[in-house]
């Protein structure tokens, strides 16, 4: 709660003789973020220490996994979503939340990365489908929640923006300044002690009496200009959402193209490299070694049928000589190489 309270003399003490200034809980927090990080080095950093997302893709749906890091992390747990929405025994019913144990049972020693690759590790085994899509948008409902039955107090407004800075924020980031109540009534003087006694029994007189108030007017008066405003404001999103929707489906084609492009480098780089071991010096000096024990060891098979009276003298001299000219050739070969690698590790040895 250092966010909200100041620190105590002690505790800023404490946090000052914490490495680079930061307390054991930021030192925590900055570890497990270490740890999603190197657990999945595809993941994307939208706001430093608070969003991070990862795309992944499995049956050729491309999904992106999105972290959120609450003020009080890792004292409280991260709300992890996915988009799109999805359907699987880890999901909420809108397919929007995970509910796994994992994450419902978050502890500040728990383990950010490994809980991600238990996640991705569950869609690989047990792959999730598309959850059907709304034909509203998705941050939008025309239905309002029912307000409290409490008379005309049911119908005041919503907070809407402001330009005056000294008004209170509210959960949607603006504020509502409500109008000015005055310190007294001049209509309430002008009316008899027993004209107030009536009022003050009779809640109907006392509720006609506070609708013709001013205050209470303008405040009705911005509740539906509020309205009018938020509807507009809908109609709009909702006209931009089949161009949002084309965007998204063109950036997931790219993605997915993206991703079969690395995966045919990786393939392809991986060639190179068997390529480049089975070709490099110190290969083939092992290569032309064998190779040349094995021409000497046809030689002297050679030889000894030839001693065994097997072999006619003319078969053996040519036989022979063409075994041990190859022998030879490439025992030089071997030798020849062995010098030149010699000499080029000796002037790229290090300091």
């Amino acid at each position: 709660m250092s966010w909200l309270f100041p620190l105590t003399k002690s505790a800023a003490s404490s946090a000052a003789g914490a490495p680079s200034g930061l307390t054991s809980l930021q030192q925590q927090k900055q570890r497990l973020i270490e740890s999603l990080r190197n657990s999945h080095s595809s993941i994307a950093e939208i706001q430093k220490d608070v969003e991070y997302r990862l795309p992944f893709t499995v049956n050729n749906l491309t999904i992106n996994i999105n972290i959120l890091l609450p003020p009080q992390f890792p004292q409280e747990k991260p709300v992890i979503s996915v988009y799109p929405p999805i359907r699987h025994h880890l999901m909420d019913k809108q397919g929007v939340y995970v509910t796994s144990p994992l994450v419902s049972n978050f502890t500040m020693h728990s383990d950010l990365g490994k809980i991600i690759q238990s996640l991705l590790d569950e869609f690989w085994k047990n792959p999730p489908v598309l959850a059907p899509t709304s034909t509203a948008f998705p941050y939008y409902t025309t239905a309002k929640p029912a307000a409290p039955s409490f008379g005309i107090l049911s119908s005041l407004p919503l907070p809407i923006p402001t330009t005056d800075t000294s008004a209170p924020i509210s959960q949607n980031g603006f504020g509502y300044k409500m109008p000015d109540v005055p310190d007294a009534f001049p209509e309430l003087s002008e009316l008899s002690v027993s004209q107030l006694t009536d009022m003050n029994e009779q809640e109907e007189l006392l509720l006609e009496q506070f609708l013709t108030l001013p205050q209470l007017k303008q405040i009705i008066t911005d509740k539906d200009d509020l309205v009018k405003s938020i509807e507009e404001l809908a109609r709009k999103n909702l006209l931009l959402e089949p161009s949002l929707e084309a965007k998204r489906q063109i950036v997931l084609d790219k993605y997915e193209l993206l991703t079969q492009m690395k995966s045919a480098f990786e393939k392809k780089m991986q060639r190179q490299h068997e390529l480049s071991e089975s070709c490099s010096a110190s290969t083939l000096q092992a290569r032309l070694k064998v190779a040349a024990h094995e021409a000497e060891e046809e030689s002297d098979n050679i030889a000894e049928d030839f001693l065994e009276g097997k072999t006619e003298i003319d078969d053996f001299l040519s036989s022979f000589m063409e075994k041990r000219t190859i022998c030879h050739c490439r025992r030089a070969k071997e030798e020849k190489l062995q010098q030149v690698i010699a000499m080029h590790s000796h002037f790229h040895a290090p300091l």
